[in-house]
């Protein structure tokens, strides 16, 4: 303050003061006043503290402050759970009415969670090299805003048929800030396997499926001459073994002591096709003939299961023959009666696996011509495409 004359008053007439206001407050009125004739001072003055415009919020936060907007306040910012923090910590009001600091914003940088499903082994159902598995599709949480886009499957989806082996998937999911969760899970599918089973010699097997696994059936089939020892079809169980017994093909074994040429006939059904050979003696040439052309044929005649009988000879002097086998007089007899075969001429008659007379003959004829015969019964196309399957021919 300042007086006319000097003096040290503070309120003499004339007196001029001048108002500083200290720091953190700011002047309202006038900054200098002067002592007036009415004992009046000149204006009115008043020092109020500063104060900071409002501070902005930040997205998914927000603020504690020490003193409101005022000067010297201290503001500390924070942000929603799964949100973090970027930029200032805080920021104070200072005596220029500003803010030091405020750039802060809170940002989703947390991933999201995601638990994939624990799959047990899954074991192929009988007779299939697949299992169907089914699982629930996973739920992702995000720990922010809770808005999740699309969870991604990378493998097959569920309720898929899954082959043997160990398969590997896996489910990602992402939040609204593009933040990515992946986890991983296994698919194994287990085949119940039996040891294989081996193809019998002289004979053959078919198998369906893979021909080992749980469910599958091979069946036995001897080559002709062969009999079928064992079980004709074997599955392979739950316990990874086979039912039924082992199989193998064992020589047919002709019983020529029966008492009956029905008897003798019965042994072939069903395995063996027959040609008989009628000849009222060894010298015939029509036998002589006969018996050279198949001499040549033999092979033809195993692939395609023909037993050759041969009855030479008249009343009581008449023999029959089974390769090496003789057949005594009395059932050679019978054999010709049954079939109704003259013991005066040259006769042949082709019987079928079900001992059905196919075709009769009255002279030779060539092993061509029989095979061609034979090659037209049903059964005997079916035999041919496995013997081929084999790798069996002549």
């Amino acid at each position: 303050a300042s007086t006319p004359r000097g003096e040290r008053n503070k309120n003499v007439l004339g007196t001029r003061c001048k108002i500083h206001c200290k720091t953190g407050y700011e002047m309202h009125g006038s900054s200098e006043i002067l002592c007036m004739a009415s004992k009046q001072w000149s204006g009115n003055y008043a020092c109020r503290e500063v104060r900071c415009p409002k501070l902005a919020m930040p997205s998914n936060g927000g603020y504690k402050c020490s003193d409101g907007s005022y000067f010297n306040s201290r503001c500390q910012f924070f942000c929603s759970p799964g949100y973090t923090l970027r930029g200032d910590l805080s920021a104070s009001c200072q005596s220029s009415r500003t803010w030091s600091g405020g750039n802060s914003m809170c940002v989703d940088v947390d991933p999201p969670v995601i638990k994939c499903p624990n799959i047990k082994e899954k074991t192929a159902e009988p007779g299939k090299l697949t299992a169907k598995v089914t699982w629930d599709t996973p739920e992702g949480k995000d720990t922010a805003d809770g808005i999740l886009t699309d969870v991604i499957l990378k493998g097959k989806p569920s309720g898929s048929h899954f082959p043997e082996g160990n398969h590997k998937l896996s489910y990602t999911v992402s939040d609204r800030a593009e933040n990515k969760a992946t986890c991983r899970f296994n698919v194994r599918v287990r085949v119940r396997r039996c040891t294989p089973l081996s193809v019998p010699d002289n004979g053959c097997m078919k198998c369906d499926s893979a021909g080992d696994n749980y469910g599958a059936t091979c069946e036995f089939r001897c080559l002709g001459g062969y009999e079928l020892r064992g079980s004709a079809a074997r599955v392979c169980q739950f316990n990874m073994e086979w039912s039924g017994l082992e199989t193998s093909c064992a020589p047919m074994n002709i019983n020529v002591g029966v008492r009956s040429a029905a008897a003798l006939l019965d042994q072939f059904y069903e395995k063996r096709r027959i040609l008989i050979i009628s000849a009222p003696s060894a010298a015939n040439h029509y036998y002589r003939f006969q018996m050279t052309n198949l001499q040549h044929a033999q092979c033809g005649l195993d692939l395609r299961h023909v037993t050759v009988i041969e009855l030479v000879g008249v009343y009581p002097a008449q023999i029959g023959r089974i390769s090496h086998r003789l057949i005594p007089p009395g059932l050679a007899l019978q054999l010709r009666l049954l079939l109704q075969l003259s013991q005066n001429s040259f006769n042949m008659v082709l019987l079928d696996k079900q001992g059905v007379d196919k075709q009769r003959y009255t002279f030779p004829i060539t092993a061509a011509e029989i095979f061609t015969t034979i090659d037209t019964f049903p059964l005997r196309t079916e035999e041919a495409t496995l013997q081929k399957e084999a790798g069996q021919s002549c």
